[in-house]
This record gives structure tokens, C-alpha cells and sequence, in this order.
């Protein structure tokens, strides 16, 4: 009887399968003097439930049986699956047994929308893994097994950041992003200054070389944090659930993460198409001696470049901090599934990335289901080992001398 109409939704949602008969006689008479038509519904539906309990008249259980049909609501299909079970009546089971094959209709709908939002917010965290590995690997053609790290060190700064403003986490989380950058994108500069900028063109020593960075990274966090795996804690604004209907609800960590990764792209794209070093990343990517001969010092891009990238992989551990524990081995889960993202989209090309990210995701999590986990990552790695024999500068790829070469 509330004035709030909210609450008293709420509250016929919580009756729902109460088919004591004077709480059935209150609902009836809600139902006359109701004007919410949400809330007629749900008075409907929690009557015909009522009726299909209590009803001995076929034609009125015939009526409610419809009904029934067709809501997605768990108590009228335990309503409808009672009847099915118990009824002599053929056309009462037939009517129930048509809504229970709509129910499960219904719910594989909403099952297969869930997995692509799955897979969607799967793709985004792969393709923000990826975005920052696509600049390094695209312009300075530097294959870096610490880029895991990277993101790591991304995760264990929101961590610290949480520490440090215990009774803001929201506020944390937020400068978590720029710190983050900061402190992967500095390493990243040191990195290359240090050794990277020693073993141009020779891959496999540069592979060796940031295989051990990598190693000595996951070893310092290990001694400054212990081996222990640390929990960040999740805002209120991003906990909880948006629910659309019984079943259908997304959880708002993975949709604020989509919507992150999108804006994290947007952002590199205007880096990299609007700004004076974006147009000397293009130039030293597409043909390294012509940028050179026109003036750009190319090394101090290289060094701009791999700090970006690595800043960019920062922020990939910010998000991911929301989505798993915090530990010294998390890096090494998204190593491979970035390099792959990478040469699947096209070395290079952010747009690539994305897509490949997106798409990758999207994958798994519908192969899973039918595959299993591990099966699914099999599959997937086959599919782009086969696409990379038909296509092996991947989906999008790079134009320019440099590229061709």
C-alpha cells in the first residue's frame, strides 16, 4: 500500500509464489486501485500462480496456465513445472509443458547474451593487454617478454594507491589510472635506455633480455610485497549488478571496463594521429631511414614509444585489478594473449588490436561452454595459427617501406 511505487514492486515481487488465499485476497484488491502498469503485471502473475495452486476451475487454470507461459519469472516456472508433474489433465500439461519449452527458449536467449557480454568484456581486458605491446612490437619491432610485468606493475600501484587512501576507495582507483601510467611508463624508458636500446635488431637476444627483466620484476615484487597474492578492493559505484530482467543481469565491473578500454583507445588514437609525437611514432614506424634523414631522432621516439606502450600496459593492470587477485605471477597470464592479439589484428595497428582483442574474447567464451576452458584457448590458438598462413601480416596490416620490409 506504499506511496512509493518502487516499493511496493519490490514488495510484490517478494510475494510472488505466496499462495495463501487471504494474501491472494489483498493482492486482488491492490490490483483494482493499482496504476503502475509494471505493477499490474506482477499482480497478474502473482494470481495466476495463486490460481494455478489453489483453482479447482479448468477454464481459469487454463487462463493462468497462458499467462504463465509466458513470464520468465523462476516462480512461475516452478508453478508451471508443478503442473506438469501433478495434472491428469492433458490439455492443462500440454498448456504448461508449451510454457516450460518457452522458459528454456527464453533463458538460452538470455544465456547467449550473457556469454557475449562475457566475451565482450573478455576481449576488452585482451585488447587493452594488447594495445600497449601493439605500439612497442609496431614501431621498434622489439618482441618484450616483460610487457606482463608491466601490466603487473599497473595492478600492484592501484594497490599501493588503496593503501595509501583506505577510506576513498573510489577516489583511489581513479588516480590509480595516471599513477599507474607513471610508474609502468618510467620502467618502461628505463628499460629500453637501459638495455633494449643495445640489441636493435637482434631479436632473440632482445627476447632473451626481457625475458630476464621480466623474471627480476616479478622477483622485486616478491620481496617488497611477499608472494602472496593482494586483494583490491572494488567501489561501491562499481560493484553490484544491472539487472534487466530475471534472467538477464550484467555485472557492472565488466561494463565499466568495456567502456574503459574504449576510452583508452580513443585516447591513444588521438596520441597517435594529433600530436607532434603520435605523427613521429607514424614516420619512424613506416620508414625509420627517411624519418631519420628528415630530422626526428628516432631514439628518443623509440624511447617515448616503449615508455607509452609500457604506460598503456599500466593501465591494463588497473583494470585488471578489478577482475582478479593481485600477484607476482598475474603478468604472465596475458603474455601470450597479447602477443597474439597483436599479430592476429596486424603488428602495429591499433585498430587491429582492437578488433583481434574483442573478437578473441568472443571466442572463448563461446567456444567454452561446449569446449571447456582449456579446450577453447586450444581452438583458438589453431584458428590463428591457420589464419596466419593465409594471412601473415594479420587483419589489418601496416603500410609503409618499413612495413613491407
Amino acid at each position: 500500500m506504499s506511496s512509493d511505487a518502487g516499493l511496493r514492486q519490490q514488495a510484490i515481487q517478494n510475494l510472488l509464489g505466496n499462495v495463501d488465499p487471504a494474501i491472494q485476497t489483498l493482492l486482488r484488491e491492490r490490483l483494482t486501485v493499482e496504476d503502475v502498469e509494471k505493477n499490474k503485471a506482477l499482480l497478474t502473475l502473482a494470481l495466476a500462480i495463486g490460481t494455478v495452486a489453489i483453482s479447482e476451475d479448468k477454464t481459469a487454470l487454463l487462463a493462468a496456465v497462458h499467462l504463465l507461459a509466458d513470464s520468465i519469472e523462476p516462480t512461475a516456472f516452478s508453478a508451471l513445472d508443478n503442473i506438469v508433474n501433478t495434472t491428469t489433465d492433458d490439455d492443462l500439461r500440454q498448456a504448461a509443458q508449451r510454457g516450460l519449452d518457452n522458459y528454456a527458449q527464453s533463458q538460452q536467449v538470455y544465456a547467449t547474451l550473457e556469454t557475449l557480454y562475457f566475451g565482450l568484456s573478455l576481449g576488452s581486458v585482451l585488447a587493452l593487454a594488447g594495445l600497449g605491446l601493439a605500439i612497442t612490437f609496431g614501431v621498434m619491432g622489439v618482441i618484450n617478454m616483460a610487457h606482463g610485468e608491466l601490466i603487473m606493475l599497473g595492478a600492484y600501484t592501484t594497490y599501493v594507491m588503496q593503501q595509501l587512501m583506505p577510506d576513498n576507495i573510489g577516489l583511489s582507483l581513479v588516480l590509480s589510472i595516471p599513477a599507474a601510467f607513471i610508474v609502468s611508463g618510467l620502467v618502461g624508458i628505463a628499460i629500453e635506455r637501459g638495455v633494449i636500446r643495445f640489441l636493435y635488431g637482434r631479436p632473440l637476444e632482445t627476447l632473451l633480455a626481457t625475458f630476464g627483466i621480466s623474471l627480476i620484476l616479478q622477483q622485486a615484487v616478491r620481496s617488497v610485497f611477499s608472494p602472496l597474492n593482494r586483494s583490491v578492493v572494488t567501489p561501491d559505484w562499481m560493484s553490484g549488478m544491472l539487472e534487466f530482467n530475471p534472467m538477464l543481469a550484467l555485472t557492472y565491473n565488466r561494463l565499466y571496463i568495456i567502456i574503459f578500454c574504449l576510452l583508452v583507445f580513443c585516447a591513444l588514437i588521438f596520441v597517435l594521429k594529433q600530436t607532434s609525437l603520435g605523427l613521429q611514432v607514424r614516420a619512424v614506424s613506416q620508414n625509420r631511414s627517411m624519418a631519420r634523414a628528415m630530422g626526428v631522432r628516432s631514439e628518443w621516439v623509440d624511447a617515448m614509444t616503449f615508455g607509452l606502450g609500457a604506460g598503456v600496459a599500466g593501465i591494463a593492470g588497473v583494470a585488471l585489478s578489478q577482475l582478479t587477485n593481485v600477484g607476482p605471477n598475474m603478468g604472465q597470464s596475458y603474455i601470450i594473449d597479447s602477443f597474439m592479439v597483436v599479430v592476429f589484428g596486424g603488428v602495429g595497428n591499433l585498430w587491429g588490436t582492437l578488433v583481434a582483442g574483442l573478437s578473441l574474447g568472443l571466442f572463448n567464451k563461446l567456444l567454452e561452454p561446449w569446449a571447456g576452458a582449456v579446450l577453447a584457448k586450444i581452438l583458438v590458438l589453431v584458428f590463428i595459427i591457420l589464419f596466419i598462413q593465409k594471412r601473415p601480416r594479420g587483419l589489418f596490416p601496416q603500410r609503409g617501406r618499413g612495413a613491407e620490409d
